[in-house]
């Protein structure tokens, strides 16, 4: 079995590996399978913004569905020095801007948003297991943010390959996923 640190290596590798049609591909496949999940009667959706030169799954087509459903989305901004988050109300007046890591996050002068008030996460991730155990870059950003959020959010992962069959070797503070989606299949894990 390999360890997260290796499965981290050999996914981000493969993502490298995709082109940027394959990319828009999967995304678009995955924001189609998103709406087959019965999660539409909540109120606010936090979203990842895609970090492009990771190749992540372009979110845009998943905040068009949440626009077009009158969704409150929410967005994060990350504080490398003691590995946070702060979360703010996507408007049209959110000004967006590519940190240093490549992460496009929002101006601090946004609407703040508190981590209780989130319904529903859609999870960025390397690589997941159809137990819903996600590698994601090793910092631990989501694991500590999914722990200040209601026992009852909703966290969803969204990834480009298929779900692990055997388990990733899980940390304490790790948090597992309700769903996992991906091109082909919604996985609900109850």
């Amino acid at each position: 079995m390999m360890t997260k640190h290796e499965l981290r290596r050999e996914y981000l590798d493969r993502r490298r590996a995709l082109t940027d049609i394959e990319v828009q591909e999967s995304s678009l496949q995955i924001a189609n399978k998103v709406l087959e999940l019965d999660i539409w009667s909540f109120s606010n959706y936090h979203v990842f913004l895609p970090i492009q030169k990771q190749k992540e799954i372009n979110t845009q087509y998943l905040l068009h569905i949440l626009q077009g459903k009158d969704k409150n989305i929410v967005v994060s901004k990350s504080n490398f020095e003691d590995i946070s988050m702060s979360h703010y109300l996507l408007t049209d007046q959110t000004k967006l801007r590519i940190n240093s890591h490549g992460i496009p996050e929002p101006d601090q002068n946004g609407i703040p948003i508190d981590e209780k008030n989130i319904d529903v996460v859609f999870v960025p991730l390397v690589i997941a297991d159809r137990f819903g155990n996600r590698v994601g870059y090793g910092k631990g950003f989501y694991d500590r943010f999914l722990k200040k959020c209601r026992p009852d959010v909703i966290k969803i992962g969204l990834s480009m390959f298929e779900p692990l069959e055997s388990k990733i070797d899980m940390h304490v503070n790790d948090v597992g996923l309700n769903y996992i989606l991906y091109g082909e299949e919604v996985i609900d894990l109850g």
